[in-house]
């Protein structure tokens, strides 16, 4: 006797699951930062390198944090406004302040559990003139934050090299192209002897 399963039952433990590992892949990467910002000094964190003003590794993870806040500020209320970032100036100068905010998100983040992964979601245009919103979910906005966290993160990356602070190789990769590179190291090693 075959046993049949429900594929909607199926495709819905596969999306929880999924959701789940975006929530946990945000909070890897806020971590990820976490122990990068108690790593560097005060300089390191909070200034440019010659020749990349105006750029900082303060502002870019300050701008990361901030859009962590704006979604998880406007998810009780389904509507989310990257624009409305508070720009907060300290984040990107002091570490301490930095370190707090990130511990303060993944805290929340790790409270998301309550909220079903298919959560509908407004999301606010970005510098539009009028308000427009567009349909999206939660997962949707997860991985949108996940993909511009390690963006950003491989400009800090960039940013502290130019410093001469020695970055982790793998910070502000993509975790598909870190599986790409683990993949293919035994053959591109071969291939480059040739």
């Amino acid at each position: 006797m075959a046993i049949e399963t429900c594929p909607e039952r199926s495709t819905a433990r596969r999306n929880t699951e999924a959701y789940h590992a975006l929530v946990t892949a945000n909070i890897d990467l806020l971590q990820q930062a976490l122990a990068l910002v108690n790593q560097i000094d005060d300089a390191t964190f909070s200034t440019s390198p010659g020749g990349l003003a105006p750029h900082r590794a303060g502002s870019h993870l300050r701008h990361v944090l901030e859009f962590y806040e704006c979604l998880l500020v406007g998810l009780p209320l389904s509507r989310i406004d990257y624009d409305a970032r508070n720009r907060d100036e300290t984040l990107e100068r002091s570490r301490q302040a930095a370190a707090a905010k990130i511990s303060s998100i993944i805290f929340r983040l790790e409270e998301l559990s309550w909220l079903p992964e298919n959560s509908n979601l407004a999301v606010r245009v970005e510098d539009a003139d009028e308000d427009v919103y567009l349909s999206s979910s939660t997962g949707r906005e997860l991985q949108a934050l996940s993909s511009h966290t390690i963006h950003h993160f491989a400009l800090i990356a960039v940013t502290l090299r130019l410093h001469g602070f020695e970055v982790d190789p793998a910070f502000g990769m993509s975790p598909s192209t870190l599986r790409y590179q683990r993949g293919n190291s035994g053959r591109v090693s071969t291939e480059s002897s040739r």
